[in-house]
């Protein structure tokens, strides 16, 4: 069991970019760090790193789209904590950016697998943990692209950017969160976009081919706002490092 006293968090998609900053800064913090990772070599290696850092941490083999991979993933977490302070669905499918004229219901489905049914999943599955905690918080990694106000912006570079998948699946991601909200006034339901809207920036990552205007760590900022409230914090919110985002 870890401490009473500690912070604990899991974050999905943690071996890498926005997930691995994330675990960076509130390793920091003195957080256990529960470090999410579909690619087990990947993760530990991600894991050694935030280690040498001086962060504890523990590596969660972790697939989001699969039932028994989660599963086995609060087995673990189970061995090390009796609660789950703050869970971050940070693991995400860019898709194949695909038309809509070829788009097809596979090719979004493979994107929702990952980007709405993972965050669900992994929620659903680690809920007793999270309601075990004084104060549990859940951050919902989405995006300005699944924002109807930026989306339909002509000044976003999004709205030029003709495709079904990723977009759709944040707009639901987006309501999932505010409706998580609703139903558990007791856990903060929070999302966010690692980007700037009003300035029109976004973060470098893998995902974008390093092409984003903004650093990981500046990325990840509201990443540590929303992991990091307070009881009176807010819950059912979207914003960007900035501030609120339009829904």
């Amino acid at each position: 069991m870890t401490n009473a006293e500690e912070t604990t968090v899991l974050i999905t998609g943690g071996n890498k970019g926005l997930g691995l900053e994330a675990a960076r800064r509130l390793g920091e913090l003195g957080w256990t760090i529960f470090l999410g990772s579909r690619d087990e070599g990947r993760g530990q290696a991600a894991a050694d790193q935030l280690a040498a850092g001086g962060a504890r941490v523990v590596l969660v083999p972790l697939d989001v789209t699969s039932d028994e991979s989660v599963a086995d993933a609060v087995r673990l977490v189970r061995e090390h904590t009796d609660r789950l302070d703050v869970l971050i669905n940070n693991a995400g499918a860019p898709g194949g950016v695909v038309h809509p004229a070829e788009a097809t219901a596979d090719e979004i489905h493979s994107v929702y697998d990952t980007n709405v049914y993972g965050p669900v999943r992994v929620t659903h599955a680690f809920l007793p943990l999270l309601q075990a905690a004084d104060q549990p918080r859940v951050v919902m990694v989405s995006s300005g692209g699944g924002s109807f106000a930026v989306v339909t912006d002509p000044d976003q570079a999004v709205s030029k950017m003709h495709e079904l998948a990723y977009s759709s699946s944040k707009a639901a991601l987006n309501m999932i969160t505010v409706r998580y909200a609703q139903a558990f006034p007791d856990i903060k339901f929070n999302a966010l976009t690692p980007g700037e809207i009003a300035n029109r920036k976004f973060t470098a990552t893998d995902m974008n081919n390093h092409t984003g205007q903004l650093t990981v760590t500046e990325g990840t900022d509201p990443f540590i706002e929303l992991a990091t409230l307070g009881a009176d914090g807010p819950t059912g919110i979207f914003i960007d490092r900035l501030g609120p985002v339009a829904w």
